[in-house]
């Protein structure tokens, strides 16, 4: 991963030089463009709204003081600070229509307080408006006025108006600015353009912005910017006073129009209410209605002790009647029933039926002793007779007299309920009535209490909008922005350079590494040569080589070694001759063919040059014959050959050959040589070919390859 991003970053190390200069010259034209573009200055002034619900802290008087007014929602108040009304309002408090420019060679600054003259107007032609007038001062006294889109010149005199064509122009001197500043300078060209209506109303919402602090606090922003410092502040503090004032005079003009409605209806209310009173006293008359909740509370109540009362006395009725019966189904064994006196349990009853089972007792010890025919046992038949008969007929009299009072009750409910009958209408009726006279209340006491506010606004020429933060006098622009344009040139201009060099590194597509080969192609790399800046190191560089091709089996005894390039025979002349040299250090004897016929000067070797034209006529046989012929006595052979372009001469050396080194330029051979030699391979079936990368790791800086440049130039 480290070494691609050293591939990576490789070019952009060589081509460092040009992102210097590329961001040098963006700072330059930068600061040139920040001294004549035109500086804008921005103010702000902050604007706190009315709250509806609270006025001045403490002041309960003004509490709800602006109810009468929408509530202040901020985007509309926005709205209406943008308006066109109220900024005109502004603007007719403001010197902007006329605009007064000192010329100067590149361009114009706007003088405003700052100017020298002051320049008046009454213009007929609405043509005259929003055209530049140029005014040149050629003394204290004389001047000359010329419109922008006319040649002829008018000459007038300050203090005198000058009449042009459809309209009149009064220039007169600036006393106070020329006395703050006895050295100031008069005689100029100044140019003054008179803005129309539409066009300052253009400027102004051009550079006007109103926004609210936070959608949830009355608080608005007004900001404005004008390349004239005073401009920005004036605008905006007169823009927040105009608003003031403006919301004054509209809510004094609605509090006397609401103070005048409201007592005409104050007065419709008060008889709707008088109305409403007399209709529910006469009702109440004439239906006897004290008060319709407390009587019906009265009557349910009573209700409902009665029914208490009769379900009570329906219980004892019902074990009464259950009793009678009994006692009536059994009267002829009476002293054999067990009758449940619950419900009829006074001390009489209970002695009755203690003394029946005592004479009850008595009889059966009687009947131990005597027949049932004896007088004693008679008498005592007798008294329990009559003790039952009486005790009988005390159950049915105790009958009737609950059942009378149980009736008596049922009367009185019934009684009692129909008091209940008419009720709910009259009830309706009555709160119906009341309804109407809550309503007409409410109404009449709710325009009372207006009337009240609505004269305390009326009184009261004040209002809770309030500027908190009034504009100030901008000391700094705010655009442009020399750092960060400064800043941005300088980011850009390098980001392209860089894009430039990569751009470029990636059209020339050189082979540049190892790396680069061994992607494109299959054909292996027999060594690689680094750039070699002394001399005396070459030796030592192409001997280790000459090891390296060694181990990989390339020199071999009677070997002939073929040594090729793509493009010129000259990027593989270096290496061939070097790798001669050192087979020569090693003591080795080496036939060279030379068919580029540049190695001519090579010393104490066995030389053949195919350069020449009689060794061209030759057949491949014939060739190969010769090579062999003088391969007696040698240990290798060295063919120094052609490039490929040069025609088709090096491939019958290529093929002939037992090993062939194709050397690669990493600085200036084509990435796509690579795979064009893969093809050559193919389609000749070439074998035992061999990759060798001359200058591996080579990334010589732009200056370096400049200066190269101009010395190949030179020599």
């Amino acid at each position: 991963m480290n070494n691609e991003n050293v591939r990576f970053l490789k070019p952009l190390l060589r081509g460092f030089p040009i992102v210097v200069l590329a961001m040098i010259i963006a700072v330059f034209a930068a600061k040139k463009y920040l001294n004549y573009v035109t500086p804008m200055y921005e103010s702000t002034a902050k604007l706190k709204l009315a709250d509806t619900q609270e006025g001045v802290p403490s002041a309960n008087l003004f509490k709800d003081f602006d109810v009468f007014a929408t509530p202040n929602k901020i985007s509309t108040e926005i709205e209406v600070l943008k308006s066109t009304s109220l900024i005109e309002k502004t603007l007719e408090k403001l010197p902007f229509s006329t605009e007064i420019y000192r010329k100067g060679k590149v361009r114009s600054v706007e003088l405003f307080g700052d100017s020298p003259i002051k320049v008046e107007s009454i213009l007929n032609d609405e043509k005259n408006y929003d055209k530049k007038f140029i005014i040149n001062i050629t003394s204290n006294q004389n001047f000359t006025i010329k419109a922008s889109d006319s040649a002829k010149e008018v000459k007038g005199t300050f203090g005198v108006p000058t009449a042009i064509k459809g309209g009149k122009i009064l220039i007169t001197k600036n006393d106070s600015y020329l006395q703050s500043k006895p050295g100031a300078k008069i005689v100029d060209q100044y140019e003054v353009e008179f803005l129309s209506r539409e066009k300052l109303l253009d400027k102004v919402n051009k550079n006007l912005d109103i926004v609210s602090v936070d959608k949830d606090v009355p608080v608005i922003r007004i900001n404005y910017k004008s390349n004239v410092p005073e401009k920005a502040s004036l605008l905006v503090n007169t823009l927040a006073e105009t608003y003031i004032q403006d919301y004054i005079e509209n809510k004094y003009r609605a509090a006397n129009t609401t103070v005048d409605f409201l007592k005409n209806e104050i007065g419709q209310a008060n008889n709707k209410l008088s109305g409403a009173e007399n209709r529910i006293e006469n009702y109440r008359n004439k239906e006897n209605i004290i008060n319709i909740p407390q009587e019906t509370e009265t009557d349910l109540r009573k209700i409902s002790q009665l029914k208490i009362q009769k379900s009570n006395l329906k219980m004892n009725l019902d074990a009464i009647k259950n009793l009678n019966n009994y006692i009536s189904e059994g009267k002829d064994n009476y002293l054999d029933l067990a009758p449940n006196f619950e419900a009829f349990n006074d001390l009489l009853s209970t002695e009755m039926v203690k003394n029946m089972k005592l004479l009850q007792a008595e009889k059966k010890e009687l009947l131990l002793t005597y027949t049932p025919e004896h007088e004693k046992v008679k008498v005592i038949d007798s008294k329990i007779k009559d003790l039952t008969d009486y005790q009988t007929e005390s159950i049915k009299n105790t009958q009737r007299n609950l059942q009378i009072k149980y009736n008596d009750i049922d009367r009185d409910i019934q009684i009692a309920e129909q008091a209940f009958i008419g009720l709910p209408e009259k009830e309706k009726l009555l709160n119906i009535m009341n309804r109407e006279f809550n309503l007409y209340e409410k109404n009449y006491n709710f325009l009372n209490e207006k009337r009240i506010d609505a004269e305390i606004a009326k009184a009261a020429k004040i209002s809770f909008h309030k500027i908190i933060t009034r504009g100030e006098l901008p000391k700094q622009p705010v655009s442009p922005m020399r750092s960060i344009i400064i800043i941005v040139a300088a980011i850009m201009s390098m980001i392209g350079s860089i894009a430039l060099i990569y751009a470029v590194h990636f059209a020339k597509a050189k082979v540049n590494d190892v790396y680069t080969i061994e992607k494109n192609s299959t054909i292996p790399v027999a060594f690689t040569t680094p750039f070699i800046k002394s001399r005396e190191n070459i030796m030592h560089h192409f001997l280790e080589n000459v090891l390296e091709m060694e181990l990989k089996e390339i020199i071999k005894d009677k070997n002939l070694i073929c040594i090729t390039s793509y493009d010129k025979s000259k990027q593989h002349r270096f290496h061939s001759k070097n790798i001669i040299k050192a087979l020569q250090a090693q003591s080795r004897k080496v036939l060279v063919i030379d068919v580029a016929g540049n190695l001519k000067n090579i010393e104490n070797i066995d030389y053949i040059d195919f350069s020449e034209e009689k060794n061209l006529r030759l057949t491949s046989t014939d060739i190969e014959n010769l090579i062999r012929e003088k391969m007696t006595g040698n240990d290798l052979c060295i063919i120094n050959n052609q490039s490929i372009k040069q025609g088709k001469l090096p491939l019958l050396f290529l093929k002939m050959a037992d090993e062939n080194l194709f050397v690669l330029d990493s600085r200036k051979t084509a990435e796509k040589t690579i795979m064009n030699v893969e093809l050559l391979k193919d389609e000749y079936k070439l074998t035992n070919l061999w990759f060798v990368l001359n200058k591996e790791g080579y990334n010589p800086s732009l200056m370096t390859s400049i200066k190269s440049f101009i010395n190949r130039k030179r020599s």
